[in-house]
């Protein structure tokens, strides 16, 4: 499969670049809209909860923490979601491409993933410009965020894949996700500090695999903390679990998705 994915490297690299330019196609501002618009969501969200709202984050003096808190949290959701969700859909969308063109069909989700990826590091990029101007930059263990990422990404590929296979046969699979994935959101401790809640649902957390990944890329932004990695090993193995899986359904299915679409 890998030598496959490097043969079509090209078509790949090629597929990515056109995507990004589609986005803008036909805009005054073109890529710039790339920069403006987590710009801007980063401005409201450090302005109205800082400022306006006055929001605090129990523990934390600073006036920014729970505007880095919130940032923190929604920018890593957003990769998984977004990853998930085009990954559940990529099959369906390029049906066309599948029936008429001969390529490894792994390459569609590699896209999806390099895209989401690289839309990340443009928004999580100019956050990060704005904690070494505000002086909330917390040094070396910023860069602890990158193993954390990365699980967040197998984890998030893995699921999207199974999704996106047994899409494929069952539309309604999508359409739950939807679902699931609203109350997944609130049910992760994104907008709110897991530390106020009561001890059973503290319990009742403890099995959603998301939780140690957001609360630790929070805890490494606003308070400067180290992930406690072994902590991280049990979502790990799910994610390698969870992406293995979704391999193997995707390797012995691409043949009746294609027939299927």
């Amino acid at each position: 499969m890998l030598k496959s994915l490097w043969s079509y490297r090209g078509f790949i690299t090629g597929s990515i670049k056109r995507e990004f330019q589609a986005k803008y196609h036909n805009s005054i501002l073109g890529a710039a809209w790339t920069l403006l618009n987590p710009l801007a969501m980063i401005i409201v969200y450090t302005v109205i909860f800082s400022q306006v709202m006055q929001a605090k984050l129990p523990g934390a003096a600073n006036i920014f923490a729970y505007s880095i808190y919130l940032c923190a949290g929604i920018l890593t959701w957003g990769l998984f979601a977004e990853i998930v969700v085009r990954a559940q859909n990529t099959f369906l969308e390029h049906a066309n491409i599948l029936k008429k063109l001969n390529f490894p069909r792994f390459c569609l989700p590699i896209i999806v993933v390099v895209n989401a990826l690289l839309n990340f590091l443009i928004i999580f990029g100019l956050f990060s410009i704005f904690l070494l101007i505000s002086g909330n930059f917390p040094g070396i263990v910023y860069f602890a965020l990158i193993p954390i990422i990365f699980i967040l990404t197998i984890f998030a590929i893995g699921l999207g894949i199974t999704l996106g296979v047994l899409n494929v046969f069952f539309r309604d699979v999508g359409q739950f996700f939807s679902i699931v994935l609203q109350f997944w959101f609130w049910l992760t401790p994104i907008v709110y500090p897991i530390n106020i809640l009561p001890e059973a649902a503290k319990i009742l957390l403890a099995y959603n695999p998301m939780v140690i990944l957001i609360t630790s890329c929070q805890n490494i932004l606003v308070s400067g903390q180290w992930p406690q990695w072994q902590n991280l090993i049990p979502v790990t193995l799910v994610a390698l679990v969870l992406c293995s899986f979704g391999l193997r359904l995707f390797r012995k299915h691409v043949g009746d998705m294609v027939d299927e679409l």
